[in-house]
């Protein structure tokens, strides 16, 4: 209950700068509150309002947003062993399948405590996102131009902050730092939103190439 409520409280309140960064971009308070409803996973929301920010076509926006949450479908291969919760039920937990709550009941040591751990997280951080991501947008319209006072960096701040424990392993870090100047390198010359897709590239480039040096490895012991 302690890990969930103060991840749960921690994230949840990151809303607030969804919200606003949304609302800069040019979203509506529905259009915004939808995406927190019923998309709900963080780096996606912030990845389609930057790319749509940035003037990136809707489309490529929404494919980088896409990419990004495909992670999620890797984390709920994971849970479902580990929490095996009753059938009618996963289609409503599967909403919840995120980062934080991903991290959380993999830290547990029971099962009964991965699952207070994931529905607690889970329903914190769904209730909180929600109200901080109305109050931003409601707040965007007091503040007047959002860009003004640096708040279209709180997205990339955030993910930022949520990323950076996560990469513990030499693999995990060459990974992050390929992305970082694939994305760099090709923002100047390609549309919003299409250097996000180019970054994920670094992910099977790593692995291939941490591969080869594996295969080598092992031939040189045959030898």
């Amino acid at each position: 209950m302690r890990d969930a409520l103060g991840v749960g409280i921690a994230v949840g309140l990151s809303g607030f700068a969804f919200g606003v960064t949304s609302a800069g971009a040019g979203l509506t308070l529905l259009q915004t509150c939808a995406l927190s409803l019923l998309v709900f996973t963080g780096a996606s929301q912030f990845a389609l309002v930057g790319a749509l920010a940035a003037g990136g076509n809707p489309l490529t926006a929404a494919a980088g947003a896409f990419f990004l949450g495909v992670r999620n479908a890797f984390y709920g291969l994971r849970l479902s062993q580990l929490l095996r919760l009753p059938g009618p039920v996963r289609p409503f937990a599967a909403q919840w399948v995120i980062d934080e709550t991903t991290a959380v009941a993999l830290a547990q040591p029971t099962r009964r405590s991965a699952r207070i751990g994931f529905g607690v997280t889970g329903l914190t951080l769904y209730v909180l996102w929600n109200l901080t991501t109305l109050a931003g947008v409601l707040g965007a319209e007091a503040l007047g131009d959002t860009d003004a006072w640096g708040l279209d960096a709180a997205g990339p701040a955030v993910f930022l902050a949520l990323l950076a424990p996560m990469l513990r392993t030499a693999t995990e870090r060459a990974v992050a730092g390929i992305a970082v100047v694939l994305g760099l390198g090709f923002l100047p010359v390609l549309p919003a939103g299409v250097p996000v897709l180019v970054a994920a590239l670094a992910a099977p480039a790593v692995l291939w190439l941490e591969g080869r040096g594996l295969g080598a490895r092992r031939k040189g012991t045959d030898r």
